[in-house]
């Protein structure tokens, strides 16, 4: 007779079934700090004229390859990607905007009023290394228009940022900004960055080696402390700009002037990503760390070329912006916003015995449909617990609902500060709450 082998079921432990590094649960107070802070970011934006769009967490991978572009981290390093068994290749939204590139196309939305104007809101995802503030799966506030090449463009999509954050509590904002042409100029201002560099390989670390085969640009954004040295006598893009880019860069200084908007050129600032084109600006809370030190909270510029590297058949001029909400909730100056579903109750409702609990919830419905905030403790029966527990809350008055109430139809309502209190027939009771606000 032979032996069965049997196998005893083990538990997983806990690291094993761990959220994934660099991402978290958002909860209790925080997830409501996310809410407000998009509730008002969304009021902004709606006021200034953006509309909500919601793209899919998941693209096809060649949008974001063929659009964000070689020698980027991104695309390198840093892109979530899938075969799916179907045969596709997608990928996790790395960033917002090539996927809004891709819903103009696709919705043909080139066929309306131009500009048109979005903002969207959501998680985004990046295989970076996790720190302080910063994380694998992060959100983001954008806020795009499309179809104007106009600077005043430019200045309204930098105004609406400074907005939202000067309304979640930021204080001391200012913008660092540039201007890196576009295909009439940059060819010749890349040939002369190509060449500095080129003359000074030997100070380059080997990751900017490798950018000055792939993306030049890229190098005046490197984080390595040889390069920004050297950076610092790197030529400047506005140097090499043709009339009409200056002219535009020029005209979204003197709306930022002014606006009073207090600005910074910025001659290494090219942002990480290959689409921009012509402005390009970061917003900066120059105390914004817990540190002291300045903190880059958003960024963006304009992409008049994107849409035909994504399969449009012309270029569609284009700007917008990326506020990282993440390192704003976290901030010591950010105000908790609080979502507008969050109502300080002013009625507590207590409970007691079985006939009450049974008709319990068709008095709150009754509450909810007047839109009157309560707090309860459904599950618990003793008054004690729960009018200590109103008291802890300060919410100003309680609904005391027993058994005698549940048979007469009625309830009595308390006030908390002087413990008198009325019975009130149910079928009168929003009319009386309402008197006694």
């Amino acid at each position: 007779m032979s032996k069965t082998k049997t196998t005893k079921n083990t538990k997983p432990k806990m690291e094993d079934i761990a959220s994934p590094k660099g991402m978290r649960d958002i909860m209790n107070e925080e997830y409501y700090s996310f809410q407000g802070f998009f509730e008002k970011a969304q009021e902004v934006a709606v006021y200034y004229g953006f509309k909500p769009i919601d793209t899919p967490i998941m693209e096809q991978e060649a949008i974001f390859t063929s659009s964000i572009g070689e020698g980027t981290d991104i695309i390198d390093k840093e892109m979530y990607t899938l075969k799916t068994k179907g045969g596709d290749h997608l990928a996790l939204r790395p960033e917002h905007t090539a996927p809004l590139a891709r819903a103009y196309i696709e919705h043909g939305m080139q066929a309306l009023p131009q500009p048109v104007m979005f903002y969207q809101y959501g998680p985004v995802f990046r295989h970076d290394k996790p720190q302080r503030g910063r994380y694998r799966q992060f959100w983001q506030f954008d806020f795009d228009s499309l179809g104007s090449d106009k600077s005043i463009m430019d200045a309204l999509v930098i105004k609406t940022g400074i907005s939202i954050l000067e309304d979640a509590g930021a204080k001391n904002l200012s913008i660092d900004i540039n201007s890196i042409g576009d295909k009439e100029c940059r060819g010749a201002y890349i040939r002369e960055l190509t060449n500095y560099y080129k003359k000074n390989v030997s100070s380059l670390p080997a990751v900017d080696r490798e950018r000055l085969k792939t993306n030049p640009l890229r190098i005046l954004d490197s984080k390595e402390e040889k390069t920004k040295e050297l950076n610092v006598n790197a030529p400047d893009s506005v140097s090499y700009l043709c009339p009409s880019c200056k002219k535009h860069f020029k005209e979204v200084l003197e709306y930022l002037e002014e606006m009073g908007i207090e600005y910074n050129l910025n001659k290494n600032l090219v942002r990480g990503l290959s689409y921009y084109t012509r402005t390009v600006f970061e917003i900066i809370e120059k105390k914004g760390s817990e540190d002291g030190t300045p903190l880059t909270l958003a960024g963006g510029g304009r992409y008049d070329y994107l849409a035909r590297q994504i399969g449009s058949k012309k270029d569609v001029p284009a700007v917008g912006m990326s506020i990282g909400v993440d390192r704003i909730i976290g901030a010591t100056w950010y105000k908790k916003l609080a979502p507008r579903i969050l109502k300080k109750p002013k009625i507590y409702f207590i409970q007691l015995g079985t006939e009450a609990k049974l008709k319990s919830l068709n008095i709150i419905e009754i509450l909810r449909k007047a839109h009157i905030p309560i707090a309860q403790s459904l599950s618990k029966d003793g008054i004690g617990y729960q009018l200590a527990n109103a008291e802890k809350m300060g919410i100003p008055h309680a609904l005391i609902f027993g058994v005698k109430e549940a048979i007469e139809d009625s309830v009595i309502v308390r006030d908390m500060s002087n413990r008198s209190q009325e019975t009130v027939k149910i079928n009168k009771l929003v009319e009386y709450l309402d008197s006694i606000k």
